[in-house]
């Protein structure tokens, strides 16, 4: 393990580690379909059936093992499982682009699922090295990153694609997460101090476990279930974007895929800028309640907008909403001690995941409902009104969860931690109060 303090080269490969997990991600959606009908010999509408089942394979085992990363990364500390998790990605990305049955791409997204868990451990590491009234701003930056892989992937993945085949992107991947593997090797130190470490508990390591012991601290308990409703909430777009667009304004591909760049580098802009501004200006508190008013809005007038240029007005309204969700991890990594931020990002990756699964089953079979003949009333965007109230039950949850904060993270649990018998010294004290 490197000695070396953490400088730029470690915000540095933490923004490039995020990029390329979405970047690998974004690479291979264009071509998916194309893979799957060459391994099955089936139709473009059964093959989407079982890429859909892909999907859901990588959002439950990231729901499933996002808890054990994190709770890995307290105990041994992040690099090497962030380092593990890049080389899982280099050779899942090899097997998969070599894939000769549909059975290795199942597997494949499996392990993809294991391995992008360690999201969790990238934001603990961000939690390790940023000041609490810094950490908004670095989670923005990660918000940035997703916001960029998702605008530079699909367009190389589909380039790629057409060029040379659809296997070409899986091999492109694979290689982007090697390279960042020897750069994170030469380069990333270590920052989860020995002091800091806690011991592996299964009882811990699972997302309910996760949340029963986040319990103790009021307000990051009551922040997650804020989380949860918002993420089941932001769901919608990827549930039916491209179906309500097409349908509602009889947009083609081209038209959809330019709505999805606009709403990448609109994310991008403001996570990766506008927060680091806003934030410490307004205060993480205000952050979060504007951003969960401006999800109100946003979310109504997607639902009812009538023409399709109004779409891109929305867009700019919700990408302000973006400041939100970096306050609201800076608020919880600062309540939550040293010790238990992979803990934390463990139990945030899950919920993400689950709404995934979750969401796109209700927001899906809601659009249906609303559309077409048959529907007792035509309104096509039910959905997004669904995700409007979702947003205005996580204001409320938030709101309450505000008058539990006192500003300082929550010592006497840290301390009930202590392993028995265990004599409490200035350097223990030291690292819970950094």
């Amino acid at each position: 393990m490197s000695a070396r303090e953490p400088g730029k080269h470690a915000l540095t490969f933490i923004f490039i580690t995020v990029l390329i997990d979405m970047i690998g991600f974004g690479l291979i959606i264009p071509v998916m379909p194309d893979l799957i009908e060459e391994l099955t010999g089936l139709g473009a509408d059964d093959a989407a059936v079982l890429g859909a089942w892909l999907m859901v394979t990588y959002a439950v085992t990231q729901f499933v093992f996002a808890p054990i990363v994190g709770a890995l990364s307290d105990r041994f500390g992040r690099k090497p499982v962030l380092l593990a998790a890049l080389a899982g990605f280099t050779i899942d990305y090899a097997v998969m682009g070599f894939a000769p049955f549909f059975w290795m791409l199942l597997i494949g997204r499996l392990l993809a699922g294991i391995f992008g868990a360690s999201y969790s451990t990238a934001n603990a590491y961000i939690a390790d090295i940023t000041p609490p009234e810094k950490r908004a701003g670095r989670f923005g930056m990660i918000g940035a990153a997703f916001g960029l892989g998702f605008i530079i992937g699909p367009a190389v993945g589909g380039i790629l694609g057409d060029m040379f085949g659809p296997r070409a992107p899986f091999f492109a991947a694979a290689v982007l997460a090697g390279l960042n593997l020897l750069y994170g090797l030469i380069v990333l130190p270590e920052t989860l101090k020995p002091e800091n470490r806690r011991r592996f508990e299964w009882s811990r390591a699972n997302p309910f476990g996760a949340l029963w012991q986040i319990r103790k601290y009021p307000a990051v308990f009551s922040l997650i279930f804020a989380v949860a409703l918002m993420l089941l909430g932001h769901s919608v777009f990827p549930a039916i974007w491209s179906y309500y667009t097409a349908y509602k304004f009889e947009w083609d591909a081209g038209q959809i895929g330019l709505s999805l760049m606009v709403v990448g580098i609109t994310a991008a802009i403001v996570q990766g800028g506008l927060t680091r501004v806003l934030v410490p200006k307004m205060g993480e508190w205000r952050a979060i309640t504007l951003s969960l008013l401006l999800g109100i809005g946003g979310y109504a007038a997607y639902g009812l907008v009538t023409e399709g240029w109004m779409v891109y007005a929305v867009i700019l309204l919700g990408a302000i909403g973006g400041i939100g969700q970096p306050a609201l991890q800076g608020v919880m990594s600062r309540i939550m001690p040293p010790n238990a931020q992979g803990e934390l990002q463990g139990a945030m990756t899950s919920l993400q995941s689950l709404s995934m699964v979750i969401g796109p089953l209700i927001m899906s079979r809601l659009f249906s409902g609303f559309s077409g003949e048959g529907a007792p009333v035509e309104l096509p965007g039910a959905p997004f009104l669904l995700a409007s109230a979702l947003t205005a039950a996580a204001l409320l949850v938030a709101l309450l969860a505000r008058k539990k904060d006192d500003g300082s993270a929550n010592e006497s649990v840290a301390k009930a931690e202590t392993p028995a018998g265990e004599a409490e010294t200035p350097e223990s004290l030291a690292g819970r109060s950094e």
